[in-house]
């Protein structure tokens, strides 16, 4: 397939068959999980864990995955770059981020590790506990650039997960440079505070010399700059970046541009599962911006698309989003 001439969003990230199912907090203690937190672990210990399981759910995943599903939901024209393996979940990837609308070039791996596959507990409270196997996530590097996305793309979406597989941070930069010389904007979560925590100086460094765009939620962007206090890491973040949209679980967002700052509320809902409510809010957000929308309404687009996430089992949209992000004819 030929990249189309104009994107909208094109994610660079992890290619993840997610495996969810229900635990007790005394199942990830048993199994010495951080409760809310991904550890990456290796194809024995995932062979383990997955034994070890309850009755789960699989379905496509990988966090700048997640996002480019749902800014397809929201009608955005949208590209993905990542890695599977010439196997049956590489197969089960590919199918089902095509079926969600959204182009996907990257050639598989042959010979080489499986398609990855993250193995998430859901506690009673709704939180997620990951446990990543990077299988054929490791191998992407900058040959599995697809140049005429990046060039064709509004805002290129890099996912931080992805700074731990070695080759490709390199692959950022490149992309990066790719994406600025066409005029284009580039885009970068921080995905986790562990993930900071094991890559903190390359962050930043990314941060001040190529990205636009940061998104983090408040334990990220605290590990960031190591801070104890939201409000110092929000006045750090402005002169490092154009716009930084920090999320806030129920206390709701925080965009900061220059030297405004909107706060957006969080859309009230009955949480059962967190799974991909960053990856949502990141997908309303960049599905409103490459309309040309104003920022806090990019923020309330967010808003909405991380709710109906956290309402559901599983981090795919289930709802209309186009229905739910359309402004109220009583407002």
């Amino acid at each position: 397939m030929s990249s189309p001439t104009e994107l909208d969003i094109l994610g660079i990230g992890n290619a993840i068959v997610d495996v969810l199912a229900r635990a007790d907090d005394a199942f990830l203690s048993a199994h010495r999980m951080t409760k809310g937190a991904m550890q990456l672990i290796d194809a024995e210990a995932a062979e383990r864990l997955y034994a070890a399981m309850g009755p789960g759910i699989e379905s496509s995943g990988g966090s700048a995955a997640n996002t480019c599903a749902a800014a397809a939901a929201l009608g955005a024209r949208v590209g993905f770059l990542g890695k599977v393996a010439a196997d049956q979940l590489g197969a089960v990837f590919r199918h089902d981020i095509a079926a969600a609308g959204v182009h996907f070039p990257t050639p598989p791996l042959a010979g080489g590790a499986p398609t990855a596959r993250c193995l998430i507990l859901v506690t009673p409270d709704g939180q997620r506990t990951m446990n990543t196997y990077l299988g054929a996530c490791v191998a992407f590097g900058e040959a599995d650039l697809d140049l005429a996305a990046l060039r064709a793309a509004r805002i290129t979406y890099l996912e931080g997960y992805l700074f731990d597989p070695p080759a490709a941070q390199a692959a950022f930069r490149a992309a990066s440079a790719v994406a600025h010389a066409a005029g284009r904007r580039v885009a970068i979560t921080l995905s986790d505070p562990f993930c900071v925590a094991r890559h903190r100086e390359a962050f930043l460094a990314f941060l001040r010399e190529e990205a636009d765009i940061l998104f983090a939620n408040e334990a990220e962007i605290r590990a960031l700059y190591q801070v104890e206090r939201f409000e110092h890491a929000v006045a750090l973040v402005r002169g490092d970046v154009d716009i930084a949209v920090l999320t806030r679980g129920p206390e709701g967002s925080v965009v900061v541009a220059g030297d405004a700052a909107y706060e957006i509320p969080a859309m009230p809902v009955r949480v059962v599962d967190t799974t991909g409510a960053g990856d949502a809010y990141a997908a309303g957000f960049l599905a409103a911006l490459a309309q040309g929308r104003a920022l806090p309404e990019c923020g309330r687009w967010g808003a909405v698309a991380a709710a109906e996430a956290i309402s559901h089992f599983g981090a795919r949209p289930q709802a209309d989003l186009r229905a739910l992000v359309a402004p109220s004819p009583h407002r």
